[in-house]
């Protein structure tokens, strides 16, 4: 295990290098009308001997080794720069939304090269939100809150990932300058069967109401799951059931 660690540390270092990872894109719907209303940057490494490597195989290890601000920076700036081409070229693919990795975010200057890629891949931070876990907020909130700030400042939108799995305390979620909450596939796979689950969702849908914030559903895959999601007042959805993560 440690030197397969250490082989896929060395090739991803020469894979950011060599430019192997491709960001694909998967749409955010609204249910209600069948309209596409943006859509998420995801990331794969084209490996060139082994062929397209998913996320889970990599991530925590780009996360442990810091390699993930790498990462994050080159697939922001990619996705930045497409979502501009699609615009100029006449397209409407709403907002585009990118995950943010805590240690990203723990960065003195995100702020300030965030702003900076903005101004040169010419998106405007309406056309941007991104996408930070609960679990990763929880690990030191009080941080994460003015840093989070200072990104709501650029009026860029943020949105809570995973909710529900991280233990959040509902005193922090007041605080966080956040937009919306994204409801994980954890409860939404099962739906609508599933009575617990199907609690859950109707509750975090419910303190999305009560708090003003804009609520989505993740890992939607069936018309059944879909259709429970809208009757309860979750419009936005992202899925199979519409599409899965696909190249530009």
């Amino acid at each position: 295990l440690a030197f397969e660690r250490v082989v896929m540390e060395t090739s991803l270092r020469a894979a950011l290098k060599n430019e192997e990872f491709v960001v694909y894109y998967q749409v955010q719907v609204n249910g209600a009308t069948d309209t596409i209303i943006g859509m998420e940057a995801l990331v794969r490494w084209q490996h060139p001997t082994i062929g397209l490597v998913s996320p889970d195989k990599f991530i925590p290890l780009a996360e442990a080794t810091g390699l993930i601000i790498e990462l994050d920076r080159y697939v922001m700036k990619t996705a930045m720069t497409q979502i501009s081409q699609w615009y100029q070229q006449g397209f409407s693919p709403g907002v585009l939304t990118m995950n943010l990795a805590i240690k990203q975010l723990e960065k003195e200057d995100f702020v300030s090269m965030f702003r900076e890629l903005m101004n040169e891949t010419n998106c405007t931070p309406e056309r941007i939100e991104l996408e930070v876990t609960e679990g990763q907020i929880m690990t030191h909130p009080e941080e994460a809150i003015v840093k989070l700030k200072e990104i709501s400042d650029l009026g860029v939108e943020l949105a809570v990932d995973d909710f529900g799995t991280g233990y959040s305390s509902l005193a922090y979620l007041k605080r966080l300058p956040i937009n919306k909450l994204k409801i994980d596939q954890a409860f939404v796979r099962d739906l609508p069967e599933d009575e617990e689950d199907a609690g859950i969702t109707k509750a975090v849908i419910a303190l999305s109401k009560s708090l003003n914030l804009k609520v989505i559903a993740e890992g939607v895959e069936t018309k059944e799951q879909r259709d429970f999601l809208i009757e309860n007042g979750c419009d936005i959805i992202q899925g199979y059931y519409y599409s899965k993560p696909v190249p530009a």
